[in-house]
């Protein structure tokens, strides 16, 4: 299996809610397991994949050991100041469509239903989201580059 489709399913696999993937193909099997668990595989080439896994895990535990009591306070009052715009998918949040470029929406401006606000990467794919009614942005409750779930507040609109 090609290294970069390995670290692609990597990636995909720890932005996800996915606990546990396994692809078999010609040159052999592929198993990511998102707890910790080593992988088991049948081609050489996928040894590299506990180690990219492995660094996932404790990254994220500490977050999430500290977060949950941040995490409520930080979402409660976004909810009730307006409409929530959430991502539609999983992958990656951009403000703008080119590096350094001009945010497509940023607190304060206008926005009507149909356009553009940002854009979530998804596999190499640009996927530009349109904001669902005519509003003002009042929050931007990501960061640029941020890796964002399904169904994730990303901006609230009054």
């Amino acid at each position: 299996m090609d290294l970069r489709k390995l670290k692609t399913l990597i990636d995909l696999v720890s932005e996800s809610n996915i606990s546990e993937l396994e692809i078999t193909e010609a040159e052999g099997k592929v198993r990511i397991v998102k707890s910790g668990a080593p992988a088991i595989a049948a081609a050489p080439v996928v040894l590299a994949a506990p180690a990219a896994v492995a660094p996932v895990v404790p990254a994220t535990a500490p977050a999430a050991a500290t977060g949950p009591a941040a995490t409520p306070a930080a979402e409660a009052p976004a909810a009730p100041e307006g409409k929530v715009v959430k991502s539609p998918m999983v992958g990656t949040f951009y403000r703008a469509a080119t590096p350094g470029g001009k945010p497509f929406a940023d607190i304060g401006d206008s926005v009507s239903a149909g356009q553009a606000i940002c854009i979530i990467e998804a596999m190499k794919i640009m996927n530009e989201i349109e904001s669902d009614i005519d509003g003002r942005v009042t929050q931007i409750l990501v960061q640029n580059g941020q890796a964002v779930e399904f169904g994730q507040p990303l901006f609230v609109l009054e």
